[in-house]
């Protein structure tokens, strides 16, 4: 990609300059939010464990209804062509897929001509020694705006709907902090509103469980199994606020920032000490996610 050119994006199996990427006002994902999608990452030029995200795309839309008809191969293909039309190696992916045009009404229609979306951004290089994609240790601050239950909303469905992710993150322009902690109708800990939460209080690496309203994250799920083969005790569970208050480190994990330190939460510092440093076990977990990304993706250039 040229400097100064705009990014292409693919549009319904067409590649175009980012100004004209559009999609219609009659569009379901435009008029109801009724769309999946993936955020992934690339590094190298390959996505980011692309079958886990192939899986819950699939799952998103078979809880939608949403019979698009495309293969993973084809989806992937779309991916790939559009990273190579910016000439990108690391980067941002969204791939989304809406319902398409349907008559403007609630109820889907079965028959389904969707909409296929793929935007891309540039980040850094990841593996050993890169440079985050986030601004530094997070400050967290709990939302009086609460995750639905999936009895109401499937937590596992990642939609285009995300109406309580920002209803909760404009509750932090009071405080000025960077992601919330949303809690369950039950006032226990949840996510964020666009990460999975970790903290570890000196016994073991904790999570809130999948049982809860929480999406099931790809970025989650390896450091479940990082920590697992390096013998740390992982444990899905329901905590209170308090625990992660009081907890000894606290990191966030998404597709884009892979593991971020939190500094703060609810203005109290992690483990007291008030820098925001990493803890023991946040560095180790975020160097092990490096040499997985380098060894696979960077053919271990960086030693």
């Amino acid at each position: 990609m040229d400097e100064g050119s705009p990014l292409r994006y693919h549009v319904d199996g067409d590649l175009v300059p980012a100004p004209e990427a559009t999609v219609s006002v009659e569009d379901r994902g435009f008029a109801y939010g009724d769309a999946a999608f993936e955020t992934l990452r690339a590094y190298g030029g390959n996505v980011f464990r692309w079958s886990d995200h192939a899986s819950r795309l699939a799952d998103t839309c078979e809880t939608l209804g949403l019979d698009h008809g495309l293969t993973d191969a084809d989806l992937k293909g779309r991916i790939d062509e559009t990273l190579a039309a910016n000439d990108l190696a690391d980067a941002y992916v969204k791939l989304s897929i809406t319902r398409g045009v349907q008559p403007g009404t609630l109820d889907p229609q079965p028959a389904v001509d969707p909409t296929v979306v793929v935007i891309v951004k540039p980040l850094p290089r990841g593996g050993v020694d890169s440079e985050p994609a986030h601004d530094g240790p997070a400050a967290v601050q709990t939302t009086k705006v609460r995750k639905a239950s999936s009895r109401a909303i499937p937590a596992d469905a990642k939609t285009h709907n995300y109406l309580n992710g920002i209803l909760a993150r404009l509750e932090l322009r009071v405080t000025g902090a960077d992601e919330a902690l949303m809690l369950d109708p039950d006032g226990r800990v949840a996510e964020g509103a666009t990460a999975n939460l970790f903290f570890a209080d000196g016994t073991s690496l904790k999570t809130p469980s999948l049982d809860g309203p929480v999406l099931p994250g790809v970025t989650r799920r390896t450091v479940i199994e990082t920590a697992e083969e390096e013998g740390i005790p992982v444990e899905e569970g329901r905590y209170t606020p308090d625990a992660v208050r009081e907890a000894d480190e606290v990191f966030l994990t998404n597709s884009t920032w892979e593991i971020r330190p939190v500094a703060t939460v609810d203005g109290l510092a992690v483990d007291g000490d008030g820098g925001g440093v990493e803890g023991p076990l946040t560095t180790l977990l975020s160097r092990l996610f490096d040499r997985r990304v380098e060894d696979r993706y960077y053919d271990g250039d960086r030693s």
